[in-house]
């Protein structure tokens, strides 16, 4: 049997460990294929609630996507991401979350609505390590897929509320320069937190 008690909202074993580091970036800027090539050198890697969110609502019919209801997508995404950080045990290595919280309340605010104050609390709880790895925009790269339905523009746009996002919740942005995987995979292994 579970036991239930030992699920700590917050996950202060992690938080106090540094080693919750965030990859976030536009759609389309290689996030995912930099994510599976960390995976592949043994770091563990925490999946996009989002992602899975929409996955799952296309598959039921359901209307909690980003571009129909875009405030129950974030409420179900920001439960999913809470319990992926709170279900996560701090290791000896960096353990890279695909997204965080940051991503949800800047999604938000690109889209003029208003962030729930108990998101912006989350926000402030659930604490990764100080430096975000972000990728930039990347014409040579982007691919329009339908769980990311959208231009490289409103990807651009996406990148810019991002960035307002994480320097507003306290966090300072390593851009990942746009090179070959393995190059931009060597780049954030020799730049994780002490």
């Amino acid at each position: 049997m579970l036991d239930e008690d030992a699920y700590l909202p917050g996950n202060p074993a992690l938080v106090a460990s540094r080693q919750a580091v965030v990859l976030t970036g536009c759609s389309g800027g290689g996030k995912s294929t930099l994510l599976g090539a960390l995976a592949d050198r043994g770091y563990a890697v925490c999946p996009e609630a989002g992602r899975q969110i929409v996955r799952e609502q296309m598959h039921l019919g359901g209307d909690a996507l980003p571009w129909t209801d875009a405030t129950q997508f974030v409420a179900l995404a920001a439960s999913r991401t809470m319990h992926l950080f709170n279900t996560t045990a701090p290791s000896e290595r960096a353990i890279f979350f695909d997204r965080s919280l940051v991503d949800l309340t800047s999604f938000l605010e690109m889209k003029g609505l208003d962030v729930p104050a108990h998101l912006r609390r989350a926000v402030e709880t659930y604490r990764y390590a100080p430096s975000v790895f972000v990728t930039p925009p990347w014409r040579k790269i982007y691919v329009d897929e339908a769980e990311r339905s959208k231009s490289f523009e409103d990807a651009c746009r996406e990148y810019d509320a991002l960035v307002d996002g994480y320097l507003a919740a306290g966090y300072e942005l390593v851009e990942v320069p746009k090179a070959s995987v393995a190059e931009r995979a060597d780049f954030v292994i020799a730049n994780l937190p002490a």
